[in-house]
């Protein structure tokens, strides 16, 4: 065991007997140090470095230490071994007081190479090393290193020097002390083995090629070669260092050696000669045996005689012998211990006794006699079948009987019908033997018989019989090419016989009614074909007759399925026209298929529910209306067999128009006279078309329609009379629906106002209270009044619920000059035209002035109920058109909100007749004037047009501002007349 566990480790093996060498390694790996360094050694084996129980020899003087590392600093031959290994080779390590020494690589094997260093003591002040091998130049080097090849056993020396310069210039050279490298043996000469070192005359031998490799080189391979004399043995070289002889003979004296070598490098090493003895044993234990074996030898075949010994080597001399004959039957020599005699076909005159006799020098050693006796192998049998009749019927008895006529008995006969053996029989004489069989229907066939004595069997020729068996009650088989039979389907009907003997003629009938006939002349039934319709559903029969008498089959039944046809879909409303809410029904219907019928109902491909009907009725689906209902309808029918859609039905379901929304949009954040707003009314629902109506109060205005859906606009230019109640009205013919009423009230921007200084006496004077009464005609309340002299301002006061406002002043002397006043209602600040004010005492008498404006103030406001009475005569008349908005008195546009009033009734579209007209040439201008129709307003002021004028009393050339109320029956206002 040991041996093998050393060549898993290593590729060679240690010479007998002994234990591998250790190796003894070095660190630094270099055999020569400087005095005062220390090297560390340590101790290998094939199998690890070895730690403990190592063994330390210092010039072959053993040392204490028993650790696996040895650190050492003095000269000396070193050497160690382990408890698994033998002693190492010794290695000399060098301490040298030198300033320069030559160190070489350790271990270092035989063919390796090794790495020479020229060292010294400084080494930055070394220039160039020489090396020198027997005292001739091998190489020189900048660095430290050069590489060598030293032979095994090589007697060379080797050294270095090192040169330099010094600092002045001059060079100097150092030489180091001569070395001899320690080169190792690779693996030493092999020694070749026996085993077992005293072989027997004939068995086989193991040699070895013994030999190892030290620990490092594991990666070198051997190969070894085995020789006998000059001659190799084997296939020559091979990578196993062992060699198997399978016989060995003593054939005089034989030396035996091998070679092992290495492959890279090239290193070939032979072992000593070595001399096998071989030891001769005498026979013994003869014995014989026969091929067959005894008792099994047959007529005819070769017999073999086998004659062998227990024991005996070298050559042995075979001879074999017959009781009664004084010659051998034969003789053979040859290095074996057995050997053979063939006898070829042995007759029955050749039965006796034999025996052999085997001799290696020492004299014959004779067998025991042994009794050889020929058997007679039987002959081809003969079957004969006898029966009662001249044909075979099921139920007779027939006899089997089969002879050989030659055989050496027992003799056994075997009965086959179809090859399936029937029974058997041992007959001890030379006759034959018998079989009885009662027939049946499977017993027609093909018979036979076999004759065996063991010494082969043989088997007659067949016999054939044919037993008559009535056709049996056939069984019909309905085969559907799917789970169920579907009208067009062809189905095949199948009639067979288990039993019965042909030629069978089958009938197929269909409710008794025969459908067709085939005659079968094998063992097979007959098949029908029929393609099927709805009329096929029902029973089935076949009968199955061999002329001795017929037999029919079971009755099978048949139900033919039929594919649903097409539907029809019906859609069944309770009115003409299709309405939201209404309930209608969808009707499917398949003319035709077999039930039940899934009905499924859809509409625009999505699903709205199914119903299965098992009778021939269609189904219902019944759906109340919304208006997503409207679109395309089908229905299927599907029975298991397909599903078939029928034809699309459309429906448009009419919705009734929704409570609409009335909606009024306006350019700012409240309605303002002259505005035009939008008043948009839409139904959320409804089927177009939609007629939309809007009303104010309940008075129509405007209708429009939407063909389309969707909502529609009406706009209107806003005048004061707009104020009110608004709705709208959507009608599709389905109902009207009236929105929620929205108001609207419009708001009138402050007129020019006109401003009136009023004194307690003719001549204003220093001193006295003047009131200055500022007033505009037209605007919506609040108004915010604002008093100016020389457009510097006084003050302010507001009239919330309209009409005019005051500001008292009590007069001094710089009071004279112009006043103004400003109305403003939020839509924009409006300025009165300038009054001067004078005041006596200062430039004239009190009565001047006042009286001069007091007199023109009296003519100008004559002059306009004048001009007055005759625009209300005339303009009625000539007016034709809608007037145009005075600039003079439009709000503001600063604000561009536009708020929106929901649920407002629709604004009434007032039809303004003049506004802002100048006529070419005249000297009168009408702001504006407007018609209202009758019945409109609330009834006018029955008070009379001069009556109702407000005189001022303007200064020079100032027009008058006046406020008319409506003459009774009169549909026009003067709202503001100038004279210019």
């Amino acid at each position: 065991m040991f041996l093998w566990l050393l060549l898993i480790l290593a590729p060679g093996r240690q010479p007998a007997g002994a234990l591998p060498k250790a190796l003894l390694l070095l660190k630094p790996p270099w055999s020569t140090a400087f005095e005062g360094e220390t090297v560390t050694l340590f101790c290998k084996d094939h199998h690890s470095l070895a730690w403990e129980y190592v063994s330390w020899y210092h010039n072959e003087t053993p040392l204490r230490k028993q650790s696996g590392r040895l650190q050492i600093s003095k000269s000396g031959h070193y050497r160690c071994k382990t408890q698994r290994s033998s002693l190492s080779d010794p290695v000399h390590v060098q301490f040298l007081p030198d300033w320069l020494v030559l160190q070489a690589s350790h271990p270092a094997f035989e063919r390796d190479k090794v790495v020479l260093r020229c060292r010294g003591k400084e080494e930055e002040d070394i220039m160039e090393r020489t090396y020198y091998k027997n005292e001739e130049k091998i190489g020189s080097s900048y660095n430290s290193n050069i590489t060598v090849y030293p032979a095994f056993n090589d007697d060379s020396t080797y050294r270095c020097t090192a040169s330099g310069m010094y600092i002045l210039g001059m060079s100097w050279t150092e030489t180091s002390r001569p070395l001899k490298i320690q080169v190792q043996e690779l693996f030493p000469s092999p020694v070749l083995t026996a085993s077992p070192s005293w072989p027997i005359e004939g068995s086989p031998v193991t040699l070895t090629c013994e030999t190892w490799l030290p620990p490092l080189t594991s990666h070198t391979r051997l190969q070894f070669c085995f020789f006998k004399e000059h001659r190799a043995l084997g296939a020559g070289w091979s990578n196993s260092p062992e060699l198997q002889i399978p016989t060995m003979w003593s054939e005089g004296a034989a030396s035996y050696w091998c070679q092992a070598r290495t492959v890279i490098p090239r290193i070939l090493k032979t072992s000593p000669r070595s001399q096998i003895r071989v030891h001769r044993v005498p026979v013994s234990d003869v014995n014989l045996e026969t091929q067959p074996p005894v008792g099994q030898l047959i007529e005819g075949e070769d017999l073999v005689l086998i004659c062998s010994v227990a024991a005996g080597t070298g050559t042995v001399t075979f001879s074999w012998h017959r009781e009664g004959s004084e010659r051998s039957l034969g003789r053979k020599t040859q290095n074996a211990l057995s050997a053979e005699l063939r006898i070829a076909s042995v007759r029955e005159q050749d039965a006796g006794r034999y025996y052999c006799a085997a001799d290696n020098l020492d004299g014959p050693v004779l067998s025991k006699r042994i009794r050889i006796t020929p058997r007679v192998p039987v002959s081809r049998p003969i079957l004969t079948i006898r029966r009662p009749r001249s044909q075979a019927v099921e139920g007779d008895v027939v006899e089997l009987y089969c002879g050989a006529w030659k055989g050496s008995p027992p003799i056994l006969y075997r009965f086959y019908h179809e090859d399936n053996a029937l029974g058997s029989s041992w007959v001890y004489n030379r006759g034959g033997a018998s079989f009885k069989l009662p027939l049946s229907a499977e017993h027609s066939g093909k018979y036979a018989c076999e004759a065996d004595n063991g010494l082969g069997a043989w088997r007659s020729e067949t016999v054939s019989l044919d037993v008559k068996v009535p056709a049996s009650r056939p069984v019909l088989t309905v085969r559907t090419p799917r789970a169920q039979a579907v009208e067009g389907d062809v189905v095949e009907l199948r009639c067979e016989a288990q039993r019965g003997s042909p030629p069978i003629l089958y009938r197929f009938y269909h409710e008794d009614n025969a459908l067709g006939s085939s005659r079968v002349h094998n063992r097979e039934g007959a098949s029908f074909k029929l393609p099927l319709s709805a009329e096929h559903s029902g029973k089935y029969a076949c009968e199955a007759d061999n002329g001795l008498g017929a037999r029919r089959s079971e009755t099978v039944s048949l139900n033919v399925t039929v594919p649903a046809s097409r539907p029809v879909l019906t859609v069944r409303t309770p009115r003409a026209q299709a309405v939201e809410g209404d309930v209608v029904e969808l009707r499917c219907e398949a003319q035709r298929g077999s039930p039940p019928i899934l009905y499924r109902f859809y509409h625009e491909d999505n699903a709205l529910g199914s119903s299965r009907v098992h009778n021939r009725e269609g189904a219902s689906f019944k759906l109340p209306l919304s208006a997503e209902h409207s679109g395309k309808y089908a229905c299927e029918a599907d029975n298991g067999l397909g599903a078939r859609r029928s034809e699309t039905v459309s429906l448009n379901v009419t919705v009734p128009a929704s409570r609409p929304v009335l909606t009024v949009r306006t350019p700012r954040a409240q309605a303002v006279e002259g505005d035009v707003v939008e008043l948009r009314c839409e139904a959320q629902r409804g089927s177009p078309p939609i007629l939309y109506q809007f009303y104010r109060e309940d008075v129509p205005l405007r209708s429009s329609s939407a063909p389309s859906g969707g909502g529609t606009s009406f706009y209107l230019s806003l005048t004061t009379e707009h104020s009110g109640n608004y709705s709208c009205e959507a009608n599709n013919g389905l109902g009207a629906q009236r929105s929620e009423v929205v108001s609207l009230s419009v708001i009138v921007p402050a007129s020019h106002p006109t401003l009136t200084l009023r004194a307690p006496g003719a001549q204003a004077k220093v001193g006295d209270m003047v009131e200055l009464h500022c007033e505009a005609q037209r605007g919506s309340p609040p108004i915010l009044y604002r008093f100016y002299h020389e457009d510097v301002p006084l003050g302010n006061s507001s009239a919330p619920s309209g009409g005019g406002a005051s500001l008292n002043l009590s007069l001094t002397a710089e009071h004279s000059g112009n006043y103004s006043c400003e109305a403003d209602n939020g839509l924009g600040a409006r300025r009165s035209e300038a009054v001067p004010l004078s005041m006596s005492g200062l430039t004239g008498s009190r009565s001047g002035p006042i009286a001069t404006g007091v007199t023109g103030g009296l003519f100008s406001t004559l002059g306009f109920g004048v001009v007055a009475l005759l625009l209300y005569c005339r303009l009625p008349r000539k007016a034709g058109g809608r007037p145009t908005s005075d600039p003079s008195r439009s709000p503001s546009d600063s604000d561009v909100r536009e708020p929106i009033y929901h649920n407002a009734p629709a604004w009434l579209e007032l039809q303004p007749v003049y506004s802002n007209v100048n006529p070419k040439g005249g000297e009168v201008v009408y702001s504006e004037v407007q018609r209202i129709p009758q019945g409109s307003r609330p009834a006018a002021n029955p008070d009379s047009v001069l009556g109702l004028l407000r005189t001022h009393l303007p200064s020079h050339g100032q027009a008058a501002s006046h406020r008319p109320s409506d003459p009774p029956g009169s549909s026009v206002i003067y709202s503001q007349v100038k004279v210019a």
